[in-house]
């Protein structure tokens, strides 16, 4: 028996109800973006506060506690939402993938700087600010124009800016001081996550 061969019209309509299905999946999901989002500007703020109170770098190392929070957090979070939404669509699988690659890509740049600092002793950290307003944003803009929804289209684009931003004054030799940079980059989280994911849950009751 042969294969029905779908028309162009049948396979745009394909096409669309599977978008209109991802879509769906993430209207009323913003709770995984509002769990990051919030969880790096609290984060940030100990930081920013600690080093500004204390001066002791040592307090640095409050930024681990966002992947080691937010990882496990994030995982259990997306693995209750399969069980209740079912078979991922292909559009599901991307957007997934997008993420999972971006995620990994942060654990290897991490990696990446801890062992530099540990055979040269240099500091690399900064690559660490670039490379999360670069990559973040750049899977929050695909997610968004893939599944059609400007927020967080809107939010990556925000981040993205400051993440060029921070590339400017790294290669331009400008210091990032905590006293106007922490903010800055509270300001892109916020943008990239927090407002999407109200935007995201505010949908879904509606």
């Amino acid at each position: 028996m042969e294969d029905k061969k779908l028309t162009e019209k049948e396979s745009l309509e394909v096409i669309t109800s599977m978008i209109a299905r991802t879509k769906q999946r993430y209207i009323g999901d913003g709770r995984i973006m509002l769990m990051w989002g919030y969880l790096v500007a609290v984060v940030t703020i100990l930081v920013w506060g600690m080093l500004a109170t204390t001066h002791q770098h040592v307090w640095n190392f409050l930024w681990f506690a966002i992947p080691l929070v937010g990882v496990p957090v994030s995982a259990i979070m997306a693995n209750k939402q399969q069980r209740q939404k079912g078979v991922k669509t292909f559009y599901d699988k991307v957007t997934s993938q997008l993420w999972t690659i971006a995620s990994l890509s942060e654990i290897v740049v991490t990696m990446a700087c801890i062992a530099v600092q540990y055979f040269t002793g240099a500091s690399c950290w900064s690559a660490m600010l670039i490379y999360t307003l670069i990559a973040m944003p750049i899977a929050e803009i695909a997610q968004g124009l893939l599944i059609k929804e400007k927020s967080l289209t809107v939010g990556g684009v925000i981040g993205l800016l400051v993440g060029i931003v921070t590339v400017c004054c790294v290669a331009g030799g400008i210091k990032l001081y905590a006293n106007w940079y922490m903010p800055l980059f509270i300001f892109a989280f916020v943008a990239m996550m927090v407002v999407p994911g109200h935007i995201l849950n505010h949908k879904a009751r509606k």
